[in-house]
C-alpha cells in the first residue's frame, strides 16, 4: 500500500521533466539563430503561416518552423502581412513575428502579382509584361532555355525531362503555382518570379510526396490530369468526382473526351470564342476528343490549385464515364451514353444547357 504515493511521485516527477524539457525546446527554437546582425532583404509572400515559416527557415531567420507557428498562434499575429522586409538572424522568432504583423518593414516599391489558379502560360506572360519591366518574350524565351530547363530539373524534385518534350507548347506550364506574390520592384527579373512559383509549387506538393511516389501516374502525369480537372470543376467533391470519371476512361482505354484540352490543342482560350468543327476534331497532342487519342495529353494546360491535385491524387472512387455541367456549372455523372445524352436533352429542354 506504500507504493502507490512513489508510483504517483514517480509519475509527477515524469510529467513536470517532459514539461521542462518542452518548454526549453520550446524556448530554444524561439531564440536566435546567431549574433549576426547583417539585415537580409526577404520577401514575403501572400500564403499560409506554415509557407510564411517555411520561407524564413529558408533563409536561416528561425530556429524552428514548429516553434515559430506555435508562438504566431499563441501571440494572436496570425495577420501577417505580405511584403518586402529586411531582418537579421539575431532578432530571434518574437521580434520577427512582430515586424511582419506590424508591416514595418515593407517596401513602398513592391509590386504585387496575381496569378489565379487555373491560368495558363499565356496569363502568366500577359501578367508578367503588364506589371514589371520585363516582355512577353522575356517570359517565352526563358522557357525555351534548354539550360535553364536542365537547372530546374536538378534543383527540383517534381520536375523531369518530361518537360523538355519537343511536342509540348510550354514547358512550365502546370507547374508554376498559381497565387499573389510579392516582389521588391518592377525589376524582378523572370527567374526570380519563376523561383517563387515554383518554390510555392515544391512547398504544395511535398506534403502529398509520399501519395504521389505511390501513385500509378508520374508526377507528369498527375500535374496533367489535375490541370484538366481544374478548368472542368469547380468544387473539391466535383473535381474528385471529374478524377474518378478520368481514371475510369483511362483504365478502359476511352478517349477522355475533355473539351478543355480541345481549346487548348487549339490555342483559344476558353472565353475567347466557338471552336471550329476542324478545331473540334483536329488531332494533336492535347486534342481528347480527337476519335484516336486515347491517354493524357503531353502535358499540363495550365496552372492548377493544389485542391484539382489533391483531387487526382485522391480521387472518388465511382463506376461513372461521363459528365457534363449546365450553365450554372453544376456537374451531372452518367455510367452510360445513353445516360449521358439524356441529361443533355434534359438540360436542353429547361435551358440549362451550355451551348459553346
Amino acid at each position: 500500500m506504500r507504493k502507490k504515493p512513489n508510483i504517483y511521485l514517480a509519475f509527477l516527477v515524469l510529467i513536470i521533466s517532459i514539461t521542462i524539457f518542452l518548454g526549453s525546446l520550446y524556448n530554444y527554437g524561439l531564440s536566435k539563430v546567431s549574433n549576426d546582425n547583417t539585415l537580409k532583404e526577404v520577401i514575403i509572400e501572400q500564403g499560409s503561416i506554415n509557407s510564411i515559416a517555411h520561407t524564413l527557415k529558408d533563409n536561416n531567420l528561425i530556429k524552428s518552423i514548429i516553434a515559430f507557428k506555435v508562438y504566431v498562434y499563441i501571440s494572436g499575429n496570425t495577420n501577417l502581412k505580405a511584403a518586402t522586409y529586411e531582418l537579421s538572424e539575431n532578432m530571434g522568432t518574437k521580434k520577427i513575428v512582430e515586424i511582419l504583423a506590424s508591416n514595418t518593414g515593407s517596401n513602398t516599391n513592391n509590386i504585387k502579382l496575381t496569378f489565379n489558379e487555373g491560368i495558363n502560360m499565356n496569363d502568366v506572360a500577359t501578367i508578367i509584361e503588364e506589371n514589371t519591366n520585363n516582355s512577353e518574350e522575356d517570359v517565352y524565351n526563358l522557357i525555351e532555355d534548354r539550360d535553364y530547363l536542365n537547372e530546374l530539373i536538378d534543383e527540383y524534385w517534381f520536375l523531369s525531362s518530361d518537360i523538355l518534350n519537343d511536342k509540348i507548347y510550354y514547358s512550365l506550364e502546370g507547374y508554376l503555382y498559381p497565387n499573389t506574390y510579392i516582389f521588391s520592384s518592377e525589376d524582378v527579373s523572370v527567374r526570380d518570379i519563376f523561383s517563387s512559383m515554383l518554390n510555392e509549387m515544391d512547398r504544395k506538393l511535398s506534403d502529398y510526396k509520399d501519395e504521389i511516389e505511390d501513385s500509378e501516374l508520374s508526377i507528369h502525369e498527375l500535374i496533367t490530369l489535375a490541370s484538366m480537372v481544374e478548368l472542368e470543376g469547380s468544387s473539391i467533391e466535383d473535381r474528385k468526382g471529374i478524377a474518378g470519371v478520368f481514371y475510369n476512361r483511362l483504365d478502359s482505354g476511352m478517349t477522355l473526351g475533355s473539351d478543355v484540352t480541345t481549346y487548348y490543342g487549339a490555342r483559344v482560350d476558353l472565353s475567347e470564342r466557338d471552336l471550329y468543327a476542324s478545331e473540334v476534331s483536329a488531332c494533336n497532342d492535347y486534342n481528347t476528343r480527337c476519335a484516336t487519342f486515347t491517354g493524357l495529353p503531353v502535358s499540363p494546360i495550365c496552372n492548377p490549385s493544389i485542391e484539382a491535385i489533391e483531387a487526382v491524387i485522391d480521387p472518388e472512387d465511382n463506376d461513372y464515364y461521363y459528365f457534363v455541367a449546365d450553365i450554372n456549372r453544376e456537374i451531372y455523372f452518367s455510367r452510360t451514353s445513353t445516360e449521358h445524352n439524356q441529361t443533355i436533352s434534359m438540360l436542353r429542354n429547361n435551358n440549362l444547357w451550355y451551348e459553346y
